[in-house]
């Protein structure tokens, strides 16, 4: 089954990326596939069966998103409450004393997460309607956190720490395509979709772009969800109105 085939990816990715290390401005290094477990493989039981339409593919966790819940994009008001999903949320190894795990009792909110299960929500009514067509996944399930608390991303780390780390996340996002046979593999986001065409070379799967919904976006805070809706009927995913 694709929803055990995408848990265990995501297993051997941890074990992978266990072995890797990261050197200053890096200060501390989350992974909530490990501590956010329960969650994770929830999402993947219920809505990760294949074949999809699109794979929706975002960079790496957000600090008050799936490093807190789980889930790719984890605003935690839509994952508790639009998906249906809450559970055991432990600590990592070593904590950030400025950006705690908190879990469901978090009281920040994504606002990229806000607006992108905002728009599947509006557009589809249930997640079972949406997950018909639709994953969602990250390419990078690690959050780097600096000194200061802020988040480095994956593109911003020196090429001795990146090319170990984008091997192993090659090599998942492959397995992923793999066990959910999308038509589509959209990247969330300029890095993802650029990762996405190298990963996937020699699949026969389609690669595209939607606008990340990040607040620092001048494009998106003006209209995300009427931008995306314009990308995927740009694609054919969606019929033209």
């Amino acid at each position: 089954m694709a929803q055990d085939a995408l848990t265990e990816i995501g297993q051997q990715l941890t074990e992978r990326l266990a072995t890797l290390r990261f050197a200053p401005p890096v200060e501390a290094v989350y992974n909530p596939l490990e501590y956010a477990a329960e969650p994770h493989r929830e999402y993947n039981r219920r809505f990760g069966a294949g074949p999809k339409t699109a794979l929706l593919l975002g960079m790496n966790p957000g600090p008050w998103g799936m490093a807190q819940t789980g889930i790719p994009f984890g605003e935690i008001g839509a994952v508790r409450d639009w998906l249906g999903i809450e559970g055991a949320v432990h600590k990592p190894p070593a904590e950030h004393p400025r950006r705690p795990i908190l879990g469901f009792a978090c009281t920040r909110s994504e606002v990229s997460g806000r607006r992108l299960w905002g728009w599947a929500a509006a557009r589809f009514g249930s997640p079972e309607h949406f997950f018909q067509q639709f994953f969602v996944a990250n390419y990078c399930p690690l959050i780097f956190l600096e000194a200061s608390g802020r988040n480095r991303t994956p593109d911003k780390l020196p090429a001795s720490e990146r090319e170990p780390l984008f091997a192993a996340c090659d090599a998942a996002l492959r397995q992923t395509v793999e066990a959910l046979a999308p038509r589509w593999v959209l990247g969330v986001g300029r890095f993802a979709e650029g990762r996405a065409r190298r990963a996937l070379q020699g699949l026969d799967v389609r690669i595209g772009g939607i606008l990340h919904p990040s607040p620092a976006s001048p494009a998106a805070n003006a209209g995300w969800a009427e931008a995306v809706e314009g990308q995927l009927t740009d694609l054919e995913i969606f019929p033209a109105r």
